[in-house]
């Protein structure tokens, strides 16, 4: 929920695959008793079939997902409940859509970052339908955060708690 009267408040943490989106968006969906929202979970069979089968998504594979995650998002936002959603939001493009069914300025992007290797690396000690083939074509699509968008980056190659703890300053900073 909402604290003390204010309007509610979205996070998406983003960023390429491996960097431990669900995990720290647990943690601050715990700490701030929002509603934790894991974006992976929405893609629709045809998706993780695709990335299953190591082929990238494309603008049009992912348009219907990240229109999902804006309406539910708008939902909540309507509901007076914040949320904190995993979502790789690439592209600057992408995270308008996300930022398009909520008030200005209520969405605050948590970008996970880390070497290519680090990740890499991560990818090949989990089970995931998305492969560690994939990781390069998401580097490749990456667009960083704008100096106009509202958002922080945060290095996951740091200890989980350390990553936590300045995504958590970030989030009280904003």
């Amino acid at each position: 929920m909402a604290t003390d009267g204010a309007q509610p408040r979205h996070v998406v943490v983003m960023g390429v695959s491996g960097t431990g989106k669900t995990t720290v968006a647990a943690e601050l969906a715990d700490r701030f008793d929002w509603t934790f929202v894991e974006g992976d979970s929405l893609h629709p069979p045809a998706n993780i079939e695709k990335m299953s089968a190591g082929i990238p998504l494309d603008d049009d594979d992912r348009r219907p997902w990240l229109q999902a995650l804006a309406s539910l998002q708008a939902f909540h936002h309507a509901d007076g409940i914040s949320t904190v959603l995993t979502c790789s939001a690439l592209k600057r493009a992408y995270r308008d859509v996300l930022r398009g069914g909520v008030p200005d300025g209520s969405v605050h992007f948590v970008h996970l970052d880390a070497p290519f290797e680090v990740l890499r690396e991560r990818m090949e000690a989990r089970e995931h339908f998305m492969p560690p083939s994939l990781l390069q074509s998401q580097f490749d699509t990456l667009e960083p955060l704008g100096a106009d968008e509202q958002g922080t980056v945060v290095d996951v190659s740091l200890p989980l708690d350390d990553v936590v703890r300045a995504a958590v300053a970030a989030l009280r900073d904003a």
